[in-house]
């Protein structure tokens, strides 16, 4: 019989498809954006999905969807919306409300009390979003959570990207080990080197831009193996930018009006991938020249989108069921890898079983 979870903040089910391929059955999601619902229930055919901001989503209707009683559900997972602790943020200095979403996180706990809880968020919720964590493990551990946390790098558990997140996993009266890693950067026995960019991208052949895309019958057809119509400037650009280089090496008559001049400050756009590398961090803005290292190794445009998802380690009969582009790479960028959450997940699989006897 499968374990059974749920998955709060489920965005487009990154997370739930880690999970379900460590074994759990999606029992229910919450999610309030509607895109990432249509694409969660395109994936996940069997969950039901609680559309709703999860502040005003009761424990009794989870448990009413998940059709089990206080007590009996599995894993409580969550990825809570991560903006305000970001390092991306840092320069706004106004608090973010979403802040204080992983408190709705301690509250189903409470209500719910399941048997194991994983959560993930950004690295800077250790130190900016400090004060929000410890009162997390502080009402969890009154329930009698054993909780361990750490911050990790994604490329560490066969993730072909360079993503540092923040994970905690805690089990009722029981402990969940943090996973140890399976790939490095370096050379240590027992471990597979980081999955390159190279490797990653294989077999997905030649890419169609979005304008041919839709005359095609839409982007969805061509499985998203879709790039955004590039203008003539960033193909210039483009020619002069070696794999895995920095904008600096755009000719100064070439760079926007803000990097004329300039060789210094932040370099990790206008720039192209390496395909004996692992890629940069994927955000929304994965599909945009300017907003990333984003910039193809060896054609002349940026990755797709299927590519960015070949990234997140989402598999290719994923369905990505919307025809915004702006929208998919949002709730691509915004998942965390599915590989990534399958090895979090299979820890937790293991413990619950190992633990069944002891949970009360």
């Amino acid at each position: 019989m499968k374990l059974k979870a749920i998955d709060l903040f489920s965005g487009g089910g990154g997370l739930s498809e880690g999970m379900r391929q460590a074994g759990f059955e999606i029992r229910t999601a919450v999610e309030n954006e509607s895109t990432a619902v249509d694409v969660f229930r395109a994936n996940h055919k069997n969950a039901v999905v609680i559309e709703s901001d999860i502040r005003f989503v009761s424990s009794k209707e989870i448990l009413k969807q998940c059709k089990l009683k206080k007590g009996e559900l599995d894993l409580l997972a969550g990825c809570p919306p991560c903006q305000g602790f970001s390092k991306l943020t840092d320069k706004y200095k106004r608090n973010d409300s979403r802040n204080e979403l992983i408190s709705e996180v301690s509250r189903l706990a409470k209500e719910l009390l399941p048997k194991a809880i994983m959560i993930e968020n950004v690295p800077g919720i250790v130190s900016k979003g400090k004060a929000y964590l410890q009162e997390f493990i502080s009402e969890i551990e009154k329930l009698g959570y054993i909780v361990n946390y750490k911050v990790l790098q994604v490329a560490d558990y066969g993730v072909p990207q360079d993503r540092r997140r923040f994970v905690l996993l805690a089990g009722k009266g029981f402990e969940i080990q943090i996973p140890k890693a399976t790939h490095s950067n370096k050379r240590e026995k027992g471990l597979q080197k980081w999955v390159p960019l190279k490797e990653a991208l294989r077999g997905l052949g030649r890419s169609v831009s979005l304008s041919k895309a839709t005359k095609r019958g839409g982007p969805q057809r061509l499985n998203w193996h879709v790039t955004r119509n590039i203008s003539e400037e960033n193909v210039e650009r483009l020619k002069y930018l070696r794999p895995g280089g920095q904008r600096f090496d755009i000719p100064d008559h070439l760079r926007p009006k803000c990097h004329k001049g300039k060789n210094k400050g932040f370099s990790n756009v206008y720039s192209r991938m390496a395909w004996s590398d692992v890629a940069p961090t994927i955000t929304g803005g994965c599909t945009v020249l300017s907003k990333g290292r984003f910039g193809h190794p060896s054609a002349l445009r940026t990755i797709s989108v299927r590519e960015a998802a070949r990234i997140q380690t989402f598999p290719d009969s994923y369905r990505f069921a919307t025809d915004s582009i702006d929208q998919v790479c949002k709730i691509i960028g915004n998942a965390l890898p599915c590989k990534f959450a399958k090895a979090m997940s299979k820890a937790c699989f293991k413990s619950i079983k190992k633990n069944e006897s002891k949970i009360h």
